[in-house]
């Protein structure tokens, strides 16, 4: 690691006065980025996959199962390529395990990446986490012409081997960045990247699809991708003191503001941070917020294309307003809850506590209520949109609670929290595809009904025992025992 008190070169001084945005606002935007890509290459499949299946017989279904809604007008109209459906006969159990393959992989890196991140950095961890996806879902179309359901789970999960290393990485580059009076906005801002890749995955790929060949969904946001990974090697880098053009200003209050981290730190404190009781009700929040979010990542499009019966176009775009609405929650909150924490009207703690249950039980219960709008598309619509807008103060809540507890740690908590809590992306979209086999409404009610349980009881755990302070660990001790107070 460089040294915290090497001087910063004259040609980079120079170079700092062509910089309008402080450094550590174009490394939250960049960061903002990272995710964007992370999740357009996620979630294209699930756009995707709709028309690649064989499409499903509505006719014989609505006789043996009245909750099949009647296609809207543009379905109606074989017309455009994406809505005449595709060739492949995987059935909903198999989609399910392809759509849940992406997330085997994704917990492996997890822990490896934010012990790295917090060793080395997190610049270059991220990058190469993201151009490994960007390459995988490159050849996404070879596998799935030469080698079908197989090789394309194969792939997913090496997708998410690559993407896995993400949040860990973006977690150490906020703790070294962002001062405690800006985490709020800043980290809302770059975790906000995840819902602004789901409305540009979702549109965009439902635009792909109606006027061009499926492949060029892969293709394009790979390349992006490739492009983000260029820019964010020359803009930005690890920590303020490594920066080589940031301004002096910007510099010596980072330095005040966040103290370089000690080079020649402690191992990480493995067993007081899996015997704190606060970081076990993070975790819970964690399950909770993932097990709702993927399910809605992996099938919201399958869902308003197979209950609701959007076209392709009409289903990209409709997938993707909840998206908009969380990330302007996301944003709001996050400057609500740095306006609370500032002015002393909450603690950090409390302040945790409020966004994480509205992000819990406000899902709960309005995706409980678009199960039962039936077929009325407007109101589902509504409904999905308030419970995502709502799952945004996630992002002001629970999400930052790893920066609160450990600043020298944030790294590893982030990727421990976030590692277990994708257990639950392999689970749930494996469990959806299981308990829907004729894709029908009565079967995603129960969906939903499990998602409500789930998404309560951790949020009940996490407002309980969870903490937003500075935890004992944070020092690198195996004691979660504050020091006794001087006398």
């Amino acid at each position: 690691m460089a040294d915290p008190q090497k001087p910063q070169p004259e040609w980079g001084i120079k170079l700092s006065k062509f910089f309008v945005l402080p450094q550590r606002w174009i490394l939250a935007i960049m960061g903002f980025f990272a995710i964007f890509n992370a999740y357009t290459m996620r979630v294209c499949l699930s756009q995707a996959i709709t028309v690649l299946v064989v499409k499903k017989n509505y006719t014989a279904a609505a006789q043996q199962n009245e909750a099949i809604c009647d296609a809207d007008e543009e379905s109606s109209d074989s017309s455009s390529k994406g809505d005449s459906g595709g060739t492949y006969t995987w059935s909903e159990e198999k989609q399910g395990l392809i759509l849940a393959s992406f997330y085997i992989g994704y917990i492996v890196t997890h822990l490896p990446g934010g012990l790295l991140a917090d060793k080395f950095g997190g610049k270059w961890i991220l990058v190469i986490g993201i151009f490994l996806t960007a390459i995988f879902t490159l050849v996404t179309p070879v596998s799935i012409v030469y080698g079908g359901a197989d090789a394309l789970i194969v792939l997913r999960v090496l997708m998410g081997l690559g993407e896995g290393t993400t949040f860990p990485a973006l977690s150490v580059l906020l703790a070294g960045w962002a001062p405690a009076s800006e985490r709020g906005m800043l980290g809302s801002l770059v975790l906000g990247g995840g819902q602004v890749g789901s409305i540009a995955g979702n549109i965009l790929s439902g635009l792909i699809l109606d006027s061009m060949d499926w492949m060029w969904v892969f293709y394009i946001f790979a390349f992006i991708a490739i492009f983000w990974c260029i820019l964010f090697t020359l803009l930005c880098f690890s920590y303020p003191y490594t920066h080589p053009y940031i301004k002096p200003t910007e510099r010596e209050f980072l330095a005040q503001e966040i103290p370089p981290q000690d080079k020649n730190k402690p191992k990480t404190p493995f067993k007081a941070i899996f015997t704190n009781i606060p970081m076990w009700a993070l975790i819970s929040a964690q399950i909770g917020h993932d097990w709702g979010f993927y399910i809605m990542v992996s099938y919201l499009p399958k869902y308003m294309h197979d209950i609701l019966r959007f076209s392709i176009k009409s289903n990209g775009l409709y997938s993707s307003l909840p998206y908009v609405t969380m990330w302007i929650m996301s944003l709001l909150s996050g400057c609500v809850a740095d306006q609370m924490i500032k002015h002393n009207c909450m603690s950090t703690t409390n302040t945790r506590k409020i966004m994480t249950a509205v992000a819990a039980f406000g899902p709960a219960i309005f995706m409980i209520g678009a199960s039962y709008a039936g077929c009325n598309r407007a109101l589902v619509v509504t409904l999905f949109t308030i419970a995502m807008g709502l799952m945004g103060t996630y992002y002001a809540g629970m999400k930052l609670t790893p920066l609160d507890m450990s600043p020298n740690y944030a790294g590893t908590l982030m990727a421990i929290t976030n590692g277990i809590g994708s257990f639950t992306g392999v689970v749930s979209p494996y469990l959806v595809g299981v308990m829907t086999p004729n894709a029908d409404l009565m079967e995603w009610r129960m969906v939903f009904w499990v998602a409500f349980g789930v998404l309560s009881v951790t949020a009940v755990i996490y407002c309980i025992w969870a903490s937003g302070e500075i935890q004992p660990f944070n020092d690198g001790t195996n004691s979660n025992k504050k020091p006794a107070a001087a006398t």
